[in-house]
């Protein structure tokens, strides 16, 4: 009797100790199996999407596209929908103005900014500038283009432009032709002001990414902080400075209501930046559900659409290729 109690004490108690039967190998794969069928549906969702959205403007565009030829459409110079003519190059023309323009301004002081945010600021600023600059990301287009319109467009009616036409109308990009502030590079500022906040941040993200042990050894041997950033922490980032660039460039191209308000609204090819223009963007929203009884007419503004989406997937397809060069010669042999 008492072996008995002696056995009944020392065996061990599975539930006492907590422990779980675990599941067998094969119910373990099989498990597996449909977590990685389950991620596999969710990342072929965006690429269906894209073709689903490809396929349906493709289709809605199709009488015109049957009905004009490639030529006439997109390098057409005449929209005059009630005669039938439907050219949109003034309006590619005008999106790539404004997009440019605004990356021109924005690129070169985010960088700085976030070259110094991640290199050169105290812990006390970036905890007041990351929060600030969460805000401005969060800010409506629409808020931002109310602001243009009643601060940008007068600076640059009365600022800008009467400089530009006394002291630099001899270069043909920057030569003033029309009176008013609506303009280009009114919404190149404005584009400017909205993709800020998004470069930033992004870069700086990958910024801080670099291990600091690489910049301690780069300070031990000598190098001043500069020579650090420009010789090692710079050249293990520009992959990712260049997808940042690209992320605020494709928000660009399609960034519609804040541009609206402040490019003039124009259907002209521009040959300065003190033009009005008229983005691609500003055309559907201005004229999408308005004049349906023309023929063609719907077809023509979403066939615009198919064009913008068609422009984003091609500058997203030649920077990933840029990206991977850039990846291929950074990257240690």
């Amino acid at each position: 009797m008492s072996q008995q109690i002696q056995l009944d004490i020392t065996k061990p108690d599975k539930k006492a100790e907590g422990r779980q039967s675990r599941p067998s190998a094969v119910a373990r794969n099989k498990q597996n199996e449909v977590a990685r069928r389950t991620f596999f549906v969710i990342t072929l969702l965006p690429m269906v999407l894209i073709a689903a959205v490809t396929l349906l403007l493709l289709v809605r565009s199709w009488p015109i596209l049957s009905t004009y030829s490639l030529k006439d459409l997109f390098l057409g110079s005449t929209w005059r929908p009630d005669n039938g003519l439907f050219g949109f190059w003034p309006y590619i023309a005008g999106t790539f103005w404004v997009t440019i323009v605004g990356l021109l301004l924005s690129v070169p002081p985010c960088l700085l900014t976030a070259l110094y945010l991640s290199e050169y600021s105290h812990s006390s600023t970036r905890s007041v500038a990351k929060p600030i600059l969460d805000l401005l990301a969060a800010i409506p287009p629409v808020v931002y283009g109310v602001w243009g319109l009643l601060a940008i467009v007068p600076f640059v009616e009365d600022a800008i432009a009467p400089f530009a036409r006394r002291w630099l109308s001899y270069i043909p990009f920057l030569s003033v032709n029309q009176p008013t502030g609506f303009s280009i590079i009114a919404g190149g500022i404005v584009l400017a002001v909205m993709i800020a906040p998004l470069i930033i941040s992004v870069v700086y993200e990958i910024l801080m990414t670099v291990p600091n042990d690489l910049r301690h050894a780069s300070l031990a041997v000598g190098a001043t902080q500069w020579q650090t950033i420009r010789q090692v922490v710079i050249p293990r980032v520009i992959p990712g400075i260049v997808a940042a660039v690209v992320l605020a460039a494709s928000r660009a191209l399609g960034e519609t209501m804040a541009v609206l308000m402040v490019v003039g609204n124009v259907a002209q090819v521009p040959k300065s930046i003190f033009d009005a223009a008229y983005p691609l963007p500003a055309l559907i929203a201005n004229n999408y559900g308005d004049m349906m009884s023309i023929p063609l007419y719907d077809s023509a503004l979403l066939c615009a659409a198919l064009i913008l989406l068609v422009l984003i997937l091609i500058f997203n397809i030649l920077s990933t290729l840029v990206l991977q060069r850039i990846l291929g010669k950074v990257q240690p042999s």
